[in-house]
């Protein structure tokens, strides 16, 4: 199939240019003469989410895989057609069930729903202090055995592992996992020096900046500080309108040029009505659009991607700066990229059609209309 007429999303800039689409892939040449005229429509890559929970009253750490694929069906109609998604601090026993269901589903592929390709590990090897809402009935120091059996457990599938950099243990752990996944810094409240230990010791990624880590300061760059001048270390950004003040969002984007990653953090009550919700073994509270645990502490979201996409281009962030903090940025994160991530030949045919505000028209996975 030959798609005409479109503005493509490529390379890091929109160009009016034709794709083409053979057995679900990008091709470079058609082997036939069928076409499809996108009347001047944008085109964009797929979006890729490596931070989301749930959605639709699923959550991945629930381990059930019915639920885990109304997740992915709800994600891939969204215009979100990748995802990696989070665990949370629980149990072994309960992470190692629902990363064995992650692994069937990537395993699997079913069609029409968005493509599991990594694992986020988001806990348990957190600070008390700066947890959000996460349990710290679970809470552990950093172990590598324990990682290491997950990870072999899920056939590697483990892509993402947050760390507190204060723990004892930290930087040898992050030795350790840095030669097999992205070690990210997380739920913390280490300060420049911890934070740099790590760094130096092989962690890339900063998980939902600002939110449950120390605020920079003039005096205390703490964590932000230290991944800001390492050009090594992306940044992931939640843009769904309450974690992060607009402004913030903007110094986010010039504090981490190119280095930022949209995630949604989205939880179980994503695309469901306001109320009581479950997450992690506590109860949460979806009220005009925020989720909040019973003490007012703010959870995850409740948006997708896609959205958060949107938002930080309504903040004032440049289509394409967006776009490729949604698409291509999420993808290398998670090693993905030479399958996902971009509109290039010989990578999975993941793409939506959107008018010129990017807003969503119809969603494409692996070639095929959904």
């Amino acid at each position: 199939m030959i798609y005409r007429n479109g503005i493509i999303f490529k390379e890091g800039k929109f160009v009016r240019e034709d794709f083409i689409v053979e057995d679900g892939i990008f091709a470079a040449e058609a082997t036939s003469e069928e076409e499809t005229d996108l009347n001047g429509k944008y085109v964009i890559p797929g979006l890729i989410d490596v931070h989301t929970h749930g959605a639709m009253g699923a959550d991945f750490s629930d381990g059930d895989y019915d639920g885990l694929k109304k997740m992915a069906e709800y994600l891939g109609r969204s215009g979100i057609t990748s995802f990696a998604p989070a665990g949370m601090t629980l149990p072994y026993e309960v992470l190692d069930k629902a990363f064995a269901t992650g692994k069937k589903l990537h395993d699997e592929m079913p069609e029409g729903h968005s493509r599991l390709m990594g694992i986020n590990m988001e806990g348990p090897f957190f600070s008390e202090k700066k947890k959000g809402a996460q349990n710290g009935a679970y809470l552990k120091n950093p172990d590598f055995d324990a990682f290491e059996k997950l990870f072999d457990n899920c056939g590697g599938l483990i892509a993402l592992a947050d760390i507190a950099p204060e723990l004892p243990g930290a930087v040898e752990f992050t030795e350790k996992a840095s030669n097999m996944t992205t070690v990210s810094i997380a739920h913390t409240d280490a300060d420049y020096e911890q934070a740099k230990a790590v760094i130096d010791a092989g962690a890339t990624h900063l998980t939902h900046l600002y939110n449950a880590m120390p605020p920079i300061h003039h005096r205390k760059p703490g964590v932000i500080g230290a991944g800001a001048e390492c050009d090594d270390v992306i940044a992931e950004l939640i843009c769904d309108g309450y974690h992060v003040h607009p402004s913030s969002v903007r110094m986010a984007f010039k504090l981490f040029p190119g280095r930022i990653c949209l995630i949604s953090d989205s939880l179980r009550c994503c695309g469901m009505p306001e109320g009581k919700y479950e997450l992690g073994g506590q109860d949460i509270f979806l009220k005009e659009g925020v989720a909040r645990l019973e003490d007012g502490t703010i959870a995850g979201s409740a948006s997708n991607v896609y959205t958060c996409m949107l938002n930080a281009i309504e903040y004032g962030i440049d289509k394409e700066t967006a776009v490729t903090a949604a698409t291509l940025t999420p993808a290398v994160q998670i090693g993905a990229d030479d399958r996902v991530g971009s509109i290039d030949t010989g990578k999975y045919a993941d793409f939506v059609v959107c008018d010129e505000n990017l807003k969503p028209h119809d969603v494409y996975i692996g070639g095929k209309k959904l």
